[in-house]
């Protein structure tokens, strides 16, 4: 089973790229779940989401406590003591931040990927929402799921224009990551 928590801000879409990871992996004929976590339910207070992923039905109930992956949607939440608590020896970080991947990784101490995932929202959504964005530099980086099923889970939550600017922005989101760096290096967690 594999074990992503995803920290952000209420506003930013971060229970939406929960669900949309968990549907991704419905798409693929895996089981997912989703489920987040709120503190204050105020715009910009920090938010958490639990997503895991299987080939097998999912029995655990409880929060990610020990997550293969983090995907931060706001940079700053680095500094927020418990942000990357629990993340297993050789897990993995990817970072919305505007510094490069080899600074956060010094900073840390740990493995990051940075993508400024607001600023290509900004771009293509005319809104700094980096969830979509992460997203697709996930799928990328892992190669976990395909950019296919991420596509496929968009139509099904977005209409319109807001869908063909999510389509263009996740795959120019995808591009900007190495393809594959992080697979097979996936932290299986039972």
């Amino acid at each position: 089973m594999i074990e992503i928590r995803i920290h952000g801000r209420g506003g930013q879409g971060n229970v939406v790229a929960a669900y949309l990871l968990a549907m991704a992996a419905f798409e693929e004929g895996r089981y997912g779940q989703a489920f987040p976590n709120f503190g204050a339910e105020r715009r910009g207070a920090p938010v958490m989401a639990f997503v895991r992923i299987n080939d097998s039905p999912i029995q655990r109930r409880c929060q990610v406590l020990h997550p293969a992956f983090l995907i931060i949607q706001d940079q700053a939440l680095l500094h927020v003591p418990g942000v990357t608590d629990g993340l297993l020896p050789d897990g993995k970080i990817l970072v919305n931040s505007i510094l490069s991947s080899t600074e956060l990784s010094e900073q840390l101490g740990k493995s990051v990927i940075a993508l400024p995932a607001m600023a290509l929202a900004k771009q293509f959504l005319g809104r700094p929402v980096p969830n979509t964005a992460l997203l697709a530099a996930f799928f990328s980086l892992t190669e976990l799921l395909s950019q296919e099923s991420l596509s496929q889970v968009i139509q099904k939550r977005f209409k319109g224009k807001v869908l063909e600017n999510n389509l263009k922005l996740i795959e120019k989101a995808a591009e900007k990551v190495p393809a594959g760096l992080w697979k097979q290096k996936e932290v299986v967690h039972a």
